[in-house]
């Protein structure tokens, strides 16, 4: 492990920081990837067998730490809190699939990313730690963008779409969700509230298809669709969970929150080369806005000794365990420490490979 440790601090910063930008890539075409695969599994099993098929994966990866987590003293509390991250988690992810269906992947990507300015006044809600006044201004300026890209008509009579409409409330549901995961990972293993999570929420997603929505025929689950299926689990989920980890281990908090906020650029532009959507001036100046916001909202307070209390964190869908000051990725499965999730994940592969030798 030291010998891995001397390699990681030899690799020049600007190699983790493009790290970084590669899991905004990868989370960036997510959107479009979920649109296609909505268009043929209805959302809730889609995110179902999505989260049972990741912590499915993570679970053989990191079983040793799941184990001895389940077994000790804490097994309780730590079945307690993955039952309500999951059940959170699951509802973020299943009403922006929602979305996503009644929307285009871009505004699905931009109004998705409003979750890291709701983030502070929900931690205010719940932990009563008061947002900065720059928190204040990325509200408003996200408030802004999101009637520029959402609402259509005229001034008298402003409507928004199913669509994006869900999309917000999705986004709320995601800082609701980051709030918990900081509160309950100050003293509890966030890779194990992970793998529960995971678990919880796929059996949720399970669960309601069963009851609500149809499976369908087996001749519309063509190679592209295991492909997208694939894609989601093994890239969007796991490789950039672990790409993202890596890097926050040797990036200041501040400049990933940067780097991470791409994201919803990266969504659009795939968007728009590969779903066709359409972007006009009223649109770009919506779209700019929010990213100024989620900027603003994200980097200042890290500066600021004001913000030192509330948790200035970035999404992944989406998708876990996000704790201040770092910023949520897509799937939210960030460790409270990053340097911790690296060796963490160095340890395992280590006892990986001592095993089959």
């Amino acid at each position: 492990m030291e010998k891995l440790d001397g390699i990681a601090h030899r690799i020049p910063t600007g190699v983790y920081k493009l790290l970084l930008v590669v899991a905004t890539v990868i989370w960036g075409l997510s959107f479009v990837v979920m649109k296609d695969a909505v268009d043929v599994l209805q959302p809730a099993y889609l995110i179902g067998f999505r989260f049972l098929a990741t912590g499915a994966i993570l679970a053989a990866l990191f079983f040793r730490r799941l184990r001895a987590a389940l077994s000790g003293e804490r097994a309780l509390d730590y079945l307690v809190k993955g039952t309500i991250l999951g059940v959170v988690c699951y509802l973020a992810f299943w009403v922006q699939t929602i979305g996503l269906d009644h929307t285009t992947p871009g505004k699905n990507a931009f109004l998705t990313a409003t979750y890291c300015v709701i983030v502070p006044f929900a931690w205010w809600a719940i932990a009563r730690k008061r947002p900065t006044a720059f928190n204040l201004v990325a509200a408003v300026m996200a408030v802004c963008g999101i009637g520029l890209v959402s609402l259509a008509g005229s001034l008298s009579e402003l409507t928004m779409g199913f669509g994006d409409a869900m999309t917000l409330v999705s986004a709320l549901l995601f800082a609701v969700h980051i709030v918990y995961v900081s509160k309950f990972s100050e003293k509890s293993d966030v890779l194990v509230l992970t793998l529960l999570q995971f678990a919880v929420g796929g059996v949720c997603g399970v669960a309601y298809g069963a009851c609500f929505e149809t499976l369908p025929p087996a001749e519309s689950l063509t190679p592209a669709f295991w492909m997208n299926m694939a894609y989601l689990v093994v890239f969007a989920s796991c490789v950039a969970l672990v790409i993202q980890n890596v890097a926050l281990a040797h990036v200041p908090p501040a400049q990933a929150s940067l780097f991470l906020s791409l994201e919803s650029v990266f969504g659009v532009l795939f968007s728009v080369l590969l779903y066709g959507e359409e972007i006009g001036l009223r649109l770009v100046g919506g779209f700019a806005l929010i990213f100024v916001a989620i900027v603003v909202s994200e980097t200042f307070p890290l500066k600021s000794k004001a913000g030192d209390d509330a948790p200035a964190l970035a999404l992944e869908t989406p998708g876990g365990p996000v704790v201040s000051p770092e910023p949520l990725g897509m799937l939210g499965a960030r460790d409270a420490d990053g340097r911790a999730a690296v060796e963490s994940m160095q340890e395992e592969a280590s006892w990986s490979k001592s095993g089959t030798t």
